[in-house]
């Protein structure tokens, strides 16, 4: 059985108790309210947005600043290479691991709260982040994926560089029907994936689905908060936070992303800003145009966040305006 489906150890039987999750489109004001709720309760921060995974891109992923991440203790932030393809499995890997080393159960000092019962309270923590699916796996679970050796791996990136991703469509079509039906032969991604796992594996990415693991938090307990700004606030917040980001170097991480040589298809390649300022630095678009396609991206962006977290979150979670986290009770 996996660390995903058996967490063990502490945090009541894997799972997380008391858990404050913040969901929210970037640039909502997220990161601000979690640092603030960290600071009042002397909790923890873990990152759940799969772009902020990344190192390399400090800027243009709106990670927290150096001195933000000395104010409270922040997990999974920047702890991932641009030429990994990090997935909600390994996120959640990642979090399994947190809970199984004790590293929510210490107080700052490095001392225990100890129960009547013998048992060790956590430090509060708190996930924030914008990317739905982390969210979901955390609160609900999620089928437990094979480890793929690398060699499986790079092949099937090879081949999809050599074949192009109709043809490992076709491939997959006749090794996996039921799944290859159901993904559009454009999707490259979705495609290697699912031969990778039946490479290594030898069962389709359809069975590994349907079984799904453990919460790793324990939802009775847990708070859960989504932050629904205005959208022309949330514009304006958006457009001025991009010429921040140019303000402090964004230019030059995409210049060391792109030094890389990295596959253009990668997630971390993917990131807003990365294309639209290498299309720029290439000559291919003025600066200013390239700034503003990013920004539009961004808008764009926020506005399927919004929309994924108003009809897939449920009642459970608490609608919030920016303006109302400082009263937010601890």
């Amino acid at each position: 059985m996996s660390g995903i489906e058996n967490s063990g150890g502490q945090a009541g039987e894997g799972r997380v108790k008391n858990a404050i999750l913040i969901a929210g489109p970037t640039a909502s004001g997220k990161s601000a309210l979690a640092l603030d709720l960290a600071e009042r309760s002397g909790g923890v921060i873990v990152n759940t947005d799969s772009m902020q995974g990344y190192s390399v891109l400090d800027v243009l992923t709106a990670r927290p600043s150096a001195a933000e991440l000395a104010r409270v203790p922040h997990f999974l932030y920047g702890h991932v290479h641009p030429s990994v393809a990090y997935s909600t499995g390994a996120w959640l890997r990642d979090v399994t691991k947190l809970i199984e080393d004790g590293t929510f159960s210490e107080r700052p000092d490095g001392t225990f709260s100890e129960r009547p019962d013998g048992t060790f309270s956590e430090r509060p923590v708190i996930f924030v982040g914008g990317t739905g699916l982390y969210f979901r796996a955390l609160a609900e679970g999620i089928s437990d994926m094979p480890e793929i050796p690398p060699a499986i791996r790079d092949r099937w990136r090879y081949e999809l560089k050599e074949q192009g991703a109709a043809r490992l469509h076709s491939i997959l079509l006749r090794e996996d029907s039921a799944v290859a039906m159901q993904l559009n032969p454009t999707d490259s991604q979705r495609i290697v994936r699912a031969l990778e796992v039946l490479d290594a594996s030898g069962r389709s990415i359809a069975e590994w689905q349907a079984a799904r693991g453990r919460p790793l938090i324990d939802r009775d307990s847990a708070r859960f908060m989504v932050i629904e700004p205005d959208r022309a606030e949330l514009v304006e917040r958006i457009e001025a936070r991009f010429d921040w980001m140019l303000d402090k170097g964004a230019l030059d991480e995409v210049k060391r992303l792109v030094a890389l040589g990295l596959d253009p298809d990668l997630p971390a390649m993917k990131a807003i800003g990365v294309r639209e300022l290498q299309a720029a630095m290439a000559g291919q678009m003025g600066f200013p145009e390239a700034i503003e396609r990013a920004k539009i991206a961004t808008r764009q962006y926020a506005k399927r966040q919004a929309t994924w977290f108003r009809h897939q979150l449920g009642p459970e979670w608490q609608r919030l305006h920016p303006s109302d986290g400082a009263a937010l009770p601890v």
